[in-house]
């Protein structure tokens, strides 16, 4: 999870068209998640045609959520995953459970008046809460950890999360909140790096691609019909759409596009408004408990503030996950490992000897206000989606799926609302374009952090 991974770069270039090729497939090859998940048994392909009162695309957490929410209210369910169960985002990023479902919030006053930007705040404490409380229901094994700490690049940082405490605590944040002088950091990271952290016991860290997995389970048990290498080749809008496949079909009164950056063509109009972005993720071979000991000794998740942050956390068996960079191009570094070290050690020099055991890499979905995208198509208002984390996804997905199940089973939402009033641009320049116009935003924002 990227928890301020993008400056408002609208002024350079407000939002992208869809990718036209198809974003990288062997970025999750050598994924720690992937050697490490429980054993599942995978989900046969969409093989005929078939009905249900919903057709959910995408095998991630938005979609898996969101059928479950659906389930629950009594409503069949089909879900088709062009690959495996959470393959994208939801399975190869950071494990960090952070509170939140966006940067900035108080921006969207104008849309959604301050009572608004009051409730989409609340939210994001709700949005940790429903994981918690899907995990704790259903028993989910996926390595659940309390304790997370923002770290300061900077005194002014610092500075910073004093306010942010303080609001916090207005609006009734219920957690633990607690300041870290600059002194006492290595309580907190074995590194001199940082200038101040601030602590969060109402967020932590997991295995997400074991959550996903449990949440399938969950979502089976529901009655939800699971395809997996199902890709979705077409779709055919109407009073009822009908979903296509390869081998198969699916007529449903509902849709929900839940693809987030691999939506690549399947919508243009949904696809312009998400910037894919790669980021990549190291682990290392197991560590001392020593080791461990000094690198996080509270084994907490942690991430920086500048704009292509650091983020990492211990896995259950004592690995260092690190995590950071940000690529625009859809091409992965030619190797992760060579190109994430040198981020690692300027951090924790003592890793100098440590081995690198996986590397891999992914796309999150970047929208140019970065507020999660919640709402439903104008033309087609049966056609609902989720998209756009800005990564804040492992918990902005499950308040997702939540508020699409709601708005889908004609229950009332204001949540559901709330989001649909935000606008969202679609990003200039073509496929040529877009991607040098957002890294030149990143390179000023970067510039703005030396000076």
């Amino acid at each position: 999870m990227l928890r301020k991974f993008l400056p408002d770069i609208t002024g350079q270039a407000d939002t992208m068209n869809a990718r036209a090729q198809a974003v990288p497939e062997s970025t999750g090859a050598a994924s720690y998640y992937a050697a490490s998940c429980v054993v599942h048994t995978p989900h046969l392909p969409l093989l005929d045609e078939t009905t249900a009162d919903v057709c959910v695309v995408g095998g991630g957490f938005s979609g898996l959520n969101t059928a479950i929410e659906l389930a629950e209210r009594g409503m069949s369910v089909v879900l088709l995953e062009a690959h495996s169960i959470g393959w994208g985002a939801s399975g190869r990023n950071g494990g960090q459970l952070i509170r939140g479902v966006g940067h900035d919030v108080d921006q969207f006053a104008r849309h959604i008046g301050k009572e608004g930007v009051r409730e989409l705040k609340l939210m994001g404490f709700e949005a940790v809460d429903i994981v918690r409380q899907r995990i704790e229901r259903h028993g989910i094994d996926c390595d659940l950890r309390w304790g997370y700490c923002d770290l300061a690049n900077k005194p002014a940082d610092f500075e910073g999360f004093k306010r942010e405490a303080e609001g916090l605590r207005k609006l009734g944040y219920k957690h633990e909140l607690r300041l870290v002088q600059p002194v006492l950091m290595r309580s907190v990271v074995g590194s001199d790096r940082y200038a101040g952290g601030l602590i969060d016991m109402g967020s932590g860290h997991l295995h997400p691609l074991n959550l996903a997995l449990g949440e399938a389970k969950v979502a089976a048990s529901l009655g939800v019909r699971l395809h997996e290498q199902s890709a979705v080749t077409r779709i055919e809008y109407g009073p009822q759409v009908r979903v296509h496949t390869a081998q198969g079909s699916v007529k449903a009164n509902f849709l929900v596009l839940g693809c987030n950056a691999y939506l690549n063509n399947l919508n243009p109009d949904l696809g312009g408004k998400v910037l894919p972005a790669g980021s990549y993720v190291i682990a290392t071979e197991p560590l001392s408990k020593a080791m461990v000991n000094e690198l996080l000794p509270q084994n907490m998740a942690v991430c920086d503030q500048r704009v292509a942050l650091d983020y990492f956390r211990l896995s259950a068996d004592r690995r260092l996950l690190f995590g950071g960079a940000c690529h625009y191009s859809g091409r992965d570094p030619a190797d992760i490992g060579a190109y994430m070290r040198p981020k690692m050690l300027k951090v924790f020099p003592q890793l100098e000897n440590v081995r690198i055991d996986y590397q891999w890499g992914g796309m999150i979905g970047i929208g140019a206000n970065r507020l999660p995208q919640i709402g439903r198509l104008a033309a087609h208002p049966n056609v609902f989606y989720a998209q756009a984390y800005s990564g804040h996804g492992l918990n902005a997905t499950h308040l997702a799926g939540k508020l699409l199940g709601e708005a889908i089973s004609g229950q009332a939402s204001r949540g559901f609302e709330l989001f649909s009033k935000v606008p969202h641009r679609t990003f200039p320049g073509g496929e040529n374009l877009r991607s040098p116009l957002l890294a030149l935003g990143m390179l000023w924002h970067r510039f703005k952090e030396l000076v």
